[in-house]
């Protein structure tokens, strides 16, 4: 038995997700929003975690990749994806009435672009932490609609009003596992590294050195992304995934590389890949 925390609260994407690689005895906690489900894994209250990471359409979940990127260390052990299917919804009993607003999480929101501005134009659009935080706020009124997943709907005894409203049906979602340094998967012949790069300020060709000393071991890239590291305009870390387990050694040779350039690197962790076959 493992006690998860996840982006919560019930009914979004990623309690879907979690529950398809969890057993039934598993213990799942929900959390309002990234920094506290990680959070639980540091301070005890949870023993694993998982968090969306990054979306086909939307991009990289950015809270996530920067509460990984600082406090207490935490690996990556596992990911997993899933198709997201997006649902607009109402209070049983309002789907006649006008609606003149709809909360959602930003990234749906984005993914529901062009529904919105041919149905709704007018609407206002109200942020949340998660798409069902959203379904959930709807009992207080202060809205009039809400865009989650069917399950939401389910869960909170709402009307689903339109069905499959995301401009592009075939989104999917990368979620991840994290927990306490201390366990690295062994090496399956599919897998993927990820560490944070620590560049120093005003280091002139630094995204280039990085790149170098992957292509000099012949390591792919699958995912780099700059976020500031909040200290002072300027000063930025890169986010790497790489194809290739910490224990091969061309990986394990870049990333050393890797270290001597940069002010300092945080390993993330090597973990099976989902989705693709070497």
């Amino acid at each position: 038995m493992t006690t998860y925390a996840y982006l919560g609260p019930a009914g979004t994407f990623t309690e879907a997700a979690l529950r398809g690689i969890t057993q039934e005895s598993d213990i799942l906690i929900p959390y309002s929003n990234v920094t506290a489900a990680l959070g639980a894994v540091r301070n005890g209250e949870a023993e694993k975690v998982l968090v969306p990471i990054e979306n086909s359409v939307e991009g990289v979940v950015s809270r996530t990749l920067d509460e990984l990127a600082v406090g207490s260390p935490l690996v990556v052990t596992a990911e997993t994806t899933l198709p997201v299917s997006f649902s607009l919804m109402v209070l049983p009993g309002n789907a006649e009435k006008p609606i003149r607003s709809i909360a959602t999480h930003p990234h749906a929101e984005s993914q529901c672009r062009a529904y919105i501005a041919k149905n709704y134009p007018q609407v206002e659009i109200i942020e949340m932490s998660s798409t069902a935080a959203a379904a959930q706020g709807l009992i207080s009124g202060n809205y009039d609609a809400a865009i989650a997943s069917k399950i939401a709907a389910k869960n909170y005894e709402l009307e689903v009003i339109a069905k499959d409203i995301g401009d592009n049906n075939g989104a999917v979602t990368r979620f991840v596992v994290a927990q306490k340094p201390g366990v690295t998967p062994r090496p399956t012949g599919n897998d993927r590294t990820s560490l944070v790069a620590f560049i120093g300020i005003d280091h002139a060709g630094a995204l280039l050195e990085i790149l170098t000393e992957f292509a000099k071991q012949d390591v792919n890239l699958t995912f780099i992304q700059s976020r500031p590291t909040g200290r002072e305009l300027g000063h930025y870390h890169f986010i790497i995934d790489a194809e290739g387990h910490i224990e091969e050694p061309k990986v394990a040779a870049a990333v050393e590389g890797v270290r001597k350039i940069c002010e300092d690197i945080r390993f993330l962790g090597s973990y099976p890949r989902v989705g693709k076959s070497k």
